[in-house]
């Protein structure tokens, strides 16, 4: 039986605080390493029954996002429906905040938002193994946004364990008004960290174990996509100056950057003062949330 009550799915940013890139498997996809962790901002949808699946785009980055039939919301309602043996209708709404092809995971948190959402408006009895199952099939990105907790991420993306105890940081984020292929980046890759190369059981509890963590880890995919897009490495300039940054790197495989600050209040002047100079930038302070 469906419920006749619209449903809510907030998509939080998906931020990578490190990204190790291993060798290509035989399926075409590289292992990674990642500590994965979601910040207080996203993107919305919402989710009404229909006799149909629709989708609807509003927000600040509606426009640069197709309907068609492969954005990845529309493949997450079919995906699941096609999991549990049921139409797939829906009315979809999508408010995009987040921008598009960005390193934030925008699309794939919309995607597992919809997993999320549906469940509820079909009223299904899924766990979260079962939907990080459906999850893997729709994107590499997409089953660690499923719970949207602070996670490592391992293999193509599938592999999730959850990340305990991490400090709710304050973080900044900025996207210098570019679009980076992902497909290009890995295709750039001349070098990388390699996978199983950190350890897990160092206390990261406190904001400056976390940042002397990541000191020792990187971005495997920066370099490629600084070559590809050298704004990158004017965001990262433009953050290593702010006042009371700790670290600053790129996430995922571009260009959105993000830079750990020791408290919120230079984050917040951090966010000003960047938006006053680059009006044309995407900036957002924000925090990382459990």
């Amino acid at each position: 039986m469906t419920s006749r009550t619209d449903v809510a799915a907030f998509a939080p940013a998906k931020i990578n605080l490190f990204l190790h890139v291993g060798e290509k498997r035989s399926d075409g996809f590289h292992d990674l390493e990642s500590l994965v962790v979601f910040a207080d901002i996203g993107d919305t949808l919402t989710f009404s029954p229909s006799s149909e699946l629709t989708l609807t785009l509003e927000g600040r980055f509606a426009q640069r996002l197709g309907a068609e039939d492969d954005n990845l919301v529309l493949r997450a309602a079919r995906a699941l429906a096609k999991r549990v043996g049921r139409p797939a209708t829906a009315a979809i709404r999508l408010t995009k905040e987040l921008p598009v092809a960005s390193g934030i995971g925008g699309g794939s948190a919309d995607a597992a938002a919809v997993l999320r959402g549906l469940t509820r408006l079909w009223e299904l009895d899924l766990s979260w193994a079962e939907l990080r199952a459906v999850a893997k099939t729709i994107g590499s990105d997409v089953p660690v946004c499923v719970e949207s907790k602070s996670s490592w991420m391992e293999g193509r993306g599938e592999r999730v364990t959850a990340a305990s105890a991490l400090p709710l940081i304050s973080m900044l984020l900025v996207n210098p008004g570019i679009a980076v292929s992902t497909a290009d980046v890995f295709r750039g890759l001349t070098s990388r960290h390699g996978t199983d190369t950190i350890s897990r059981t160092l206390p990261l509890s406190l904001p400056r174990e976390l940042i002397a963590f990541l000191k020792s880890t990187s971005n495997d995919l920066q370099a490629p996509a600084q070559r590809i897009a050298p704004a990158i490495g004017v965001v990262l300039d433009e953050l290593s100056r702010m006042p009371g940054a700790e670290l600053w790197r790129m996430s995922g495989s571009g260009a959105t950057c993000f830079a750990l600050f020791e408290d919120q209040d230079s984050t917040e002047m951090a966010e000003i003062a960047l938006s006053r100079t680059h009006p044309d930038w995407w900036v957002k302070a924000t925090r990382i949330v459990s």
